[in-house]
């Protein structure tokens, strides 16, 4: 119980069942760390402590009268500040919104309420989602628990910090070319985008309609499993989401006959990445077949056409979304969010429907290239993560990269920790999956996390 703060959820969820640990204690724990530790790490923009003792205090006393909502119950999570919370302040850590009290929850946030979640707060995120590292914004931008100078990824920031630094159980955050899977990969722990529709988006800040989904970042699998298992499902407030359900129970298992197909070409020819992340990717290909996996490579399309289609759709999205505030109100933006809106204007529409023809075109190829194999593997995001200060100057946008491809062709993606760097921040690898075969990433991303320390480890305070 020393480290009450980084039991996974199934473990929290066991002790307080048995009446071994109270919701209140558990918030109480991490509510201390988060005092000690986020001043430095700046991964929450609001925390909710008297909210949180008072949800404690009432699923405390349900169980008192016999009644358990499920492995949920009790369990301390957090949201990326692009989460809709009834009566509490919801930014996008912008001036814009610097003000906005949403008076109805996002559909994910009641279903995790409803299963007995307690929200610790809300977390940082770069700018609406799309505006990078910028120190000009109303709050500093989150940090690297592995190395402070560090960039945590983005756009879902402040839900990697935390979840890796032991401050919340579990976060969510949202994805929209990779901004779960980003900091999930540069902060070491597990990020996963569901296939596109199977969670709603109705009360998340949009950036992207097409693009955009929602999904759990925790510190192993099967955290991820039991929070997917909540949230996903269809909400007639979002007419993307379709009836899905997904069964946890059968995601746990062998992996002895799935056939996995490695995506070399990504990062051997189209961006080459560094040795230790070749390495780390080959030791972990080594350990697949030794769970008995059957392992072939796999070409798909170049990762830049991927990237090419992604902007020529995003960019023109999220400046409808944000036009009319552009125009009545544009120093209210950072330079940095500016920056990478305003090409979004000059987007035809002719280029943008070609773009989501082409879009079409690739997830078919994509498709046909997985007709022989279960999964795909490679690394990604390549770490470790820049250093704040050089994220935040760089000015090269939308740089290519292996969070995307999945991204465009909507289908279900995980990152998780595959080893860590000689400058000591973790390395990570993708997983990914056909549209709606989110347990068989699961179960194949559980597989080779139980096989492994990786997720054992974490940063130190």
């Amino acid at each position: 119980m020393q480290d009450i703060h980084y039991l996974s959820i199934a473990e929290a969820s066991t002790l307080i069942a048995a009446r071994h640990l109270s919701p209140l204690e558990l918030v109480d724990a991490l509510l201390d760390r988060i005092a000690r530790l986020d001043g430095e790490l700046n991964s929450y923009l609001l925390v909710t402590a008297d909210r949180a003792r008072d949800q404690a205090r009432n699923l405390e006393a349900e169980l008192s009268r016999g009644h358990c909502r499920g492995p949920m119950h009790g369990i301390p999570y957090a949201l990326k500040d692009a989460f809709a919370t009834a009566g509490i302040r919801t930014t996008g850590q912008s001036k814009i919104f610097v003000d906005n009290v949403p008076k109805q929850n996002a559909a994910v946030v009641d279903r995790l309420e409803e299963a007995g979640g307690i929200l610790l707060g809300k977390l940082a995120t770069n700018e609406l989602t799309f505006g990078g590292v910028s120190f000009d914004l109303p709050w500093p931008p989150a940090r690297n628990p592995w190395d402070r100078e560090r960039d945590p990824g983005g756009s879902s920031s402040g839900s990697g910090v935390a979840v890796a630094a032991g401050l919340c159980l579990v976060a969510l955050g949202t994805d929209t070319g990779g901004s779960i899977r980003k900091p999930a990969g540069w902060c070491g722990i597990v990020g996963f985008k569901p296939t596109y529709g199977l969670v709603s988006r109705s009360g998340v800040m949009s950036n992207s309609h097409t693009l955009d989904t929602c999904g759990p970042m925790a510190r192993s699998v099967e955290d991820a499993a039991i929070v997917l298992a909540v949230i996903a499902g269809q909400d007639p407030r979002d007419p993307a989401s379709l009836d899905r359900k997904v069964d946890v129970s059968s995601f746990r298992g062998d992996i002895k006959g799935v056939r996995i197909g490695v995506v070399r070409s990504f990062y051997e020819r189209d961006l080459p990445a560094s040795e230790e992340v070749c390495i780390s990717m080959e030791r972990a290909v080594e350990i697949f077949a030794e769970l008995g996996a059957s392992i072939t490579d796999c070409e798909l399309p170049r990762v830049h056409d991927f990237a090419r289609c992604k902007v020529e759709i995003q960019q023109p999205e999220i400046y409808s979304v944000y036009c009319r505030e552009l125009e009545i109100r544009p120093h209210d933006f950072s330079p940095r969010f500016l920056q990478r809106i305003m090409p979004g204007r000059e987007i035809s529409a002719v280029t943008y429907l070609e773009a989501q023809a082409k879009r079409r075109r690739l997830t078919t190829e994509m498709l046909e290239a997985m007709k022989e194999v279960d999964v795909l593997v490679m690394p990604a995001p390549y770490g470790p993560g820049p250093l704040l200060v050089d994220s935040a100057s760089d000015p090269i946008l939308n740089k290519p990269d292996l969070l995307v491809p999945f991204s465009v062709a909507r289908m279900p993606a995980i990152c998780l920790c595959n080893g860590f760097s000689a400058k000591g921040p973790p390395l990570s690898m993708q997983i990914a999956g056909r549209p709606w075969d989110d347990i068989m990433v699961l179960r194949v991303a559980d597989a080779y996390e139980r096989a492994t320390p990786w997720h054992q480890r974490h940063p130190v305070p």
